[in-house]
């Protein structure tokens, strides 16, 4: 097989790569990441990519502009290589991939002084999206630190179905593996350098996450999780050396992973649960995880009911055109001028705008709704400066380039209130289905616990005006950040903590939406801002 050199500026990296394979798989094989939420079918045009020189052979498509042509973009999924390749990559098109420090629980600690029989820990948040990790000291049990990172799974797909079918294609398990624990790896790597930390010493690491996120770390086959009768091979992984899963940690540290429900509840889910402390309340609570694949948990010391719902990534930052995780610059507090639509905005660390967060679009759908910008649709209704048309609707400029010396402006289009009402929708209906299914109200839940990657800040009003929480009393909801972390931490100190988890698995009974037969309807009543059926809203006023 013949075979080019292919240059992937700017980062001056050069691999040799087959004729005929495509640039995506070269950029991937060079650890460069690419926007491919559709896992190179070339529907989501988030890979485009410039050829400065050399020769391909790109499929036809309708994501292209002429304009574009004429400037040599490709979607590197569906563009081959011919001969040796120099290829610009946008900012655009590039996975956010550095590591970010997080403030996701816990106050950043390091023991002065010498510390007699050195013994860390890892505990670790795999989710769809994005990928949380912490370094604790075990005998302090201190945080010593916490980091984020995109998982680069991500550029096989953007939902765990994409990555299953992926996985099921020659060496498509390895790869999603390998872009798995080289995302975990690099997150130790940073952790273990930053606090001065011997990688010998760290002896044990617990994992939590969907069930398709933990068949892929061990690498088993996720293919029976989507195929009837969706029974999982491995619920209750065992405990194995963390080397055998490809982390690079101490040689005889171990790896645990938090027991999962079914194919579609997994060790997230339990992990939130027991941090959570749902599972000992007297009164009936619910627990709302925001994220890929949104888990709702519904009950009390006495019973616990659970069910997923595909919420997509639009919340974690992911599929939006100026979306990002919650770190260090992203916009996660806004507030829109009704006169002028002037907008005022709050970045995590008070850093120069980056992107938008998930909390940043609750506060913005919210804002453009009661400044008249949106309709309860979603869609653009006004004019003015801050508004004009691109190729995926109208589009709101939230930050002029000009104004935060950027490549780019950050907006929000029609496309994007779609991903995200979609989104809102998916979580709403999972919560009211789950509800109903039990014969209650929302009225008789005592507490709402919501968890996600949000950062250090969620507005539940905003998030109420739109429709992604139930109209109820303010003071029922507590926002508890990333609670599978918190819960995995937990079990990495606590034996007993671990036992719980354990018997949370075989307690919980998973609920499951696609055979409700008024889950379809309710989902598609709750495609509005905040509803179709305003009686359910009563508070929210525009």
């Amino acid at each position: 097989m013949q075979k080019f050199k292919v240059t992937f500026l700017p980062d001056h990296l050069t691999i040799t790569a087959e004729k005929d394979s495509s640039i995506l798989t070269a950029a991937i094989s060079a650890g460069i990441y690419l926007n491919s939420n559709c896992a190179g079918d070339g529907t989501c045009g988030g890979c485009k990519v410039i050829v400065n020189q050399g020769q391909v052979k790109s499929q036809p498509n309708g994501i292209i502009t002429a304009q574009e042509k004429k400037n040599n973009l490709y979607l590197a999924c569906l563009t081959a290589i011919q001969s040796d390749l120099e290829i610009l990559i946008p900012d655009s098109s590039r996975m956010d991939k550095d590591i970010q420090t997080d403030n996701l629980g816990g106050d950043a600690t390091i023991e002065p002084g010498d510390t007699l029989g050195k013994n860390f820990g890892l505990c670790f948040d795999i989710g769809t999206t994005t990928i949380s990790g912490q370094l604790v000291n075990l005998n302090s049990k201190k945080i010593l630190g916490t980091k984020t990172a995109y998982n680069r799974q991500a550029a096989f797909g953007s939902d765990v179905i994409t990555r299953i079918v992926y996985a099921a294609k020659t060496g498509g398990l390895e790869k999603l593996h390998n872009a798995l624990s080289g995302t975990m790896n690099q997150i130790i790597r940073e952790l273990v350098s930053e606090h001065k930390v011997d990688l010998n010493a760290v002896n044990c690491i617990v994992c939590s996450g969907n069930t398709t996120m933990m068949h892929l770390l061990l690498s088993l086959d996720p293919a029976h999780i989507r195929r009837q009768p969706y029974v999982p091979p491995a619920n209750f992984p065992s405990v194995l050396r963390a080397a055998e899963a490809g982390i690079q940690i101490s040689p005889q540290g171990l790896l645990s992973c938090v027991p999962g429900v079914s194919g579609y509840l997994g060790g997230d889910a339990i992990a939130g649960v027991l941090s959570s402390g749902i599972y000992q309340k007297e009164e009936t609570c619910i627990l709302i995880d925001i994220g890929t694949n949104g888990e709702i948990v519904l009950g009390n010391r006495d019973f616990l009911v659970a069910c997923a719902g595909s919420a997509g990534p639009a919340f974690e930052g992911s599929g939006v055109t100026s979306g990002m995780r919650a770190s260090s610059g992203a916009i996660q507090k806004v507030s829109i001028n009704k006169n002028d639509f002037s907008v005022k905005y709050s970045t995590i660390q008070d850093k120069i705008p980056r992107g938008i967060c998930g909390s940043g679009y609750i506060d913005l759908l919210s804002e453009m709704l009661t400044s008249g910008i949106i309709d309860k649709s979603g869609k653009i209704k006004v004019t003015g400066k801050r508004i004009r048309s691109s190729d995926n609707g109208r589009e709101f400029v939230v930050c002029f380039k000009e104004e935060i010396r950027a490549q780019a402006d950050i907006v929000i289009n029609e496309a994007d209130i779609e991903n995200l009402k979609r989104s809102k929708g998916a979580i709403y209906s999972a919560c009211a289905i789950l509800v109903k299914h039990l014969a209650l109200e929302f009225s008789a839940i005592s507490k709402i616990f919501i968890a996600g990657g949000f950062g250090t800040y969620l507005d539940i009003e905003k998030a109420i005006r739109i429709g992604l929480l139930p109209d109820l009393e303010r003071s029922k909801f507590i926002f508890i950040g990333n609670s599978s972390l918190a819960g995995s931490r937990e079990i990495l100190l606590s034996s007993q903590a671990q036992a719980m988890a354990e018997a949370l698995a075989l307690k919980i009974t998973y609920f499951e939406l696609s055979m409700d037969s008024d889950y379809m309807e309710e989902y598609s009543q709750a495609l509005f801002f905040p509803h179709t059926d305003l009686t359910k809203f009563p508070t929210v006023k525009f």
